[in-house]
C-alpha cells in the first residue's frame, strides 16, 4: 500500500494508539540527536581523521586495536555525561503505564548508547549491540562494563582533535577478558559495518513485528539494512505505521502516519495517556 500523502493526523493516530495492545517502537540515531550524541556519520562526522565507518570494522580492530579502543573510549566517556530526553522518556513512561493495562512495548533499536536503558525502557532489543558492553575475542564472553575509563591505559586518551597522537597502546595493556585464567583481547559488543547481527536477536525481532498491531518508527533515516526493511514489512500486512522524523525519507509514503519535527517534540503529545486508555 502506498499512501497519497502520509497523514499527520494526531486524533486519528491517538485513536490507533489508544486500541494498540502491543506496540513495537523502532529508533534510530534521531531519538539520540537531542541529547547531544554525536553520531560520526555524514557531513562533520569525523572522529581525528576518520569518520566511523573507518574505524568500525573488523579489519581496523585487527591492524589497530589500539585507535579503535581509543575512539571507543572517547564515545562511552562521552555518554557517560548524556541524559535521556524527552522522546526516551515519554517511551519508559509509555512502556510502564501500559504494561499495568496488560499491553506491551518493545523498543528495536539501532543505537548504541543505552539512553533508552537510562530513561527505564525494560523490554529493548539492541540490535547494534551497545558502547557498554565488551566481547572477548578470544572466548566469547559478553559482558556489561561501565568502568571509566574502561582500562588505565585508556585513561585520558581518545582526544577527538585531528591533530592528537595515536596512544599505540600494547595489546596487553588494552581491555582483556576477566573470565578464569582467559585475558583474551575484548572488542566493543557492537556490530560493525561488515558483521551480521545477532540472529537470535533477529529472531526476537521478527517475533515482536509479527505480532505488533502498532509500530512506530523514530529517529531513523529508514536506510540502513536490516532495520529499514522492518516497518516496511510491518505495513505491507496492514498494520498501522508512525514516522516520527526530522524529515521524510524513502519509505515514508508506505506509512500511514508522519510527524515531522524533533522527536523531543513530537512523541511525548503522541504516546501521552489517552482519556480513552482502559486504566486497571
Amino acid at each position: 500500500v502506498r499512501f497519497s500523502s502520509p497523514r499527520v493526523d494526531m486524533a486519528d493516530f491517538r485513536e490507533v494508539f489508544a486500541k494498540a495492545k502491543h506496540i513495537a517502537i523502532i529508533t534510530g540515531a534521531g531519538v539520540s540527536a537531542e541529547s547531544g550524541v554525536p553520531t560520526f556519520r555524514g557531513a562533520g562526522g569525523f572522529w581525528r581523521k576518520w569518520q566511523a565507518q573507518e574505524l568500525a570494522t573488523p579489519g581496523a580492530f585487527a591492524r589497530n586495536p589500539s585507535r579503535v579502543w581509543e575512539f571507543y573510549h572517547y564515545r562511552r566517556e562521552v555518554m557517560l555525561s548524556k541524559h535521556p530526553n524527552p522522546a526516551h522518556i515519554a517511551i519508559a513512561e509509555c512502556e510502564k503505564r501500559l504494561s499495568k493495562q496488560g499491553r506491551s512495548v518493545v523498543v528495536i533499536t539501532q543505537n548504541i548508547d543505552e539512553l533508552h536503558r537510562k530513561a527505564g525502557t525494560k523490554h529493548l532489543l539492541e540490535i547494534h549491540g551497545s558502547l557498554f558492553k565488551t566481547r572477548c575475542t578470544n572466548c566469547g564472553n559478553v559482558a556489561a562494563n561501565y568502568k571509566s575509563p574502561i582500562c588505565p591505559a585508556l585513561a585520558g586518551k581518545g582526544a577527538p582533535d585531528p591533530e592528537t597522537e595515536d596512544a599505540a597502546i600494547p595489546v596487553e595493556d588494552l581491555p582483556q577478558c576477566e573470565e578464569d585464567g582467559c585475558n583474551g583481547l575484548l572488542r566493543p559488543h557492537v556490530v560493525w559495518f561488515g558483521e551480521t547481527l545477532d540472529p537470535d536477536i533477529l529472531t526476537a525481532v521478527e517475533k515482536e513485528l509479527e505480532i505488533c498491531d502498532l509500530c512506530l518508527v523514530v529517529g531513523t533515516s529508514s536506510v540502513v539494512y536490516p532495520a529499514a526493511m522492518f516497518a516496511p514489512q510491518v505495513s505491507a500486512r496492514g498494520v498501522p505505521v508512525a514516522e516520527f522524523n526530522m524529515e521524510a525519507t524513502p519509505a515514508t509514503d508506505r506509512f500511514r502516519f508522519h510527524f515531522p519535527g524533533p522527536c523531543g517534540t513530537t512523541l511525548p503529545p503522541a504516546l501521552a495517556r489517552h482519556q480513552t486508555e482502559i486504566i486497571s
